[in-house]
């Protein structure tokens, strides 16, 4: 019998593992993993930015964990000798409601206690001339970007220099109290941690959890340009909308000084519906286009502009205008590509059809579940993992 087992050998499954492991390293430790190698889905897919903490109310756990996720991912990629971009992030405004917008985007950060600085129209030309705002542009200086596939891959290597067992290929199949059925067979622990990503809800509920909520996937993808001969030097983000967890198109530079533009948050119809009708389940396609024609009809935080504005994006014209709002005296003709597209797991209150925007943990003496890991988890994942462990495994 293991002491824990790890639904899930994603950048949260990984940081659980080794941070259990660390604390106690005579423990017996198990992670599952259903693919050939770890990082194929969301903790390899992601853009890859270090993000800082500002665009969260105080009293989130993104708030909480964001900035200091920062600081030691940047620690754990020195120490590692992994490639850092610290390039930064500069947020602009459009018109005076969008400055509203920096402007609470501002305080946020400083109650946060993320460094913000304002600069004016004639400051950022000085610093990145082909950047355009009105009025006024925040600077964050502790944003960065790394290879998040990279570092995913380094935590499997972390954990098994520790001692923990991974086992790849290993699908999780079901469960029968702490008795985890798998494609390789059945394997009993005393704790089952689920950090199963985009079917954390479904293995939750085989525990009696995620009662309440339900996955719906929604897919990004960038538009690539590998010369980068727009030049950019920084990350170029617009003002968000603060009512739902997207970030809206922008400007992000990889950490080999790539560009792309993106992301889209295009609904999905099936869990990893990436490419085509590659891995389509009928079963999830019914389920996911229930809660999608739910939200539609009901326009829930306004999903049926969302989804006709997302739709249109497949319009390379229109998605490239929409970055070309945040510079000038740009050439997007290299903008030719799309990247690998990524499966956002949102997690949407089945009730209240909100989509939830913060963390979200279920937990009780025998099982922990991961439900709403969905960005910033990367840049947190190493505080987040620590917070999960004190307060929902050790206790």
């Amino acid at each position: 019998m293991y002491d824990y087992l790890v639904i899930g050998a994603g950048i949260i499954g990984l940081n659980i593992a080794k941070n259990l492991k660390e604390r106690f390293p005579q423990s017996e430790i198990l992670v599952i993993e259903k693919e050939a190698e770890v990082a194929l889905h969301s903790s390899g897919r992601n853009s890859g930015v270090l993000h800082a903490g500002f665009y969260y109310t105080a009293n989130s756990l993104k708030a909480k964990f964001t900035k200091e996720g920062n600081l030691a991912l940047k620690n754990f990629c020195k120490k590692r000798n992994l490639k850092i971009n610290e390039c930064q992030k500069v947020v602009v405004a459009v018109d005076e409601e969008e400055l509203k917008g920096l402007k609470e985007l501002k305080r946020r950060g400083d109650i946060n206690g993320v460094e913000l600085i304002w600069l004016d129209e004639k400051e950022l030309e000085k610093l990145y001339p082909n950047i355009k705002t009105h009025k006024k542009a925040l600077l964050c200086p502790s944003t960065a970007t790394v290879n998040p596939k990279a570092v995913t891959q380094e935590f499997a290597k972390v954990i098994s220099e520790l001692g923990v067992e991974l086992i790849l290929d290993c699908k999780y199949l079901g469960s029968h109290k702490n008795i985890i059925k798998t494609s390789q067979g059945d394997f009993e622990a005393k704790k089952v941690i689920n950090c199963a990503g985009l079917y954390a809800d479904k293995i939750a509920q085989d525990f009696g959890f995620s009662k309440d909520f339900v996955i719906i996937p929604f897919k990004g993808i960038y538009l690539k340009d590998k010369n980068n001969i727009s030049n950019l030097s920084t990350n170029v983000y617009p003002v968000p909308d603060l009512k739902n967890p997207f970030l809206g198109v922008h400007y992000t530079l990889t950490v080999d000084n790539e560009s792309k533009i993106g992301p889209t948050a295009i609904p999905a119809f099936w869990r990893e519906n990436y490419k085509g009708l590659d891995n389509f389940s009928i079963g999830e396609f019914a389920e996911i286009l229930f809660y999608e024609a739910k939200l539609f009809i009901t326009n829930a935080f306004s999903f049926r502009k969302l989804a006709f504005s997302e739709i249109k994006k497949y319009n390379l014209n229109y998605f490239k205008n929409l970055a070309m709002k945040l510079t000038k005296n740009m050439n997007h003709e290299g903008y030719d590509s799309w990247s690998t597209p990524g499966i956002r797991a949102q997690l949407l209150n089945k009730h209240t059809l909100e989509l939830v925007q913060d963390f979200v943990v279920e937990s009780d003496k025998n099982s922990v579940h991961v439900l709403n890991a969905v960005s910033p988890a990367f840049t947190s994942s190493i505080p987040f993992a620590n917070w999960v462990v004190e307060e929902h495994i050790l206790k």
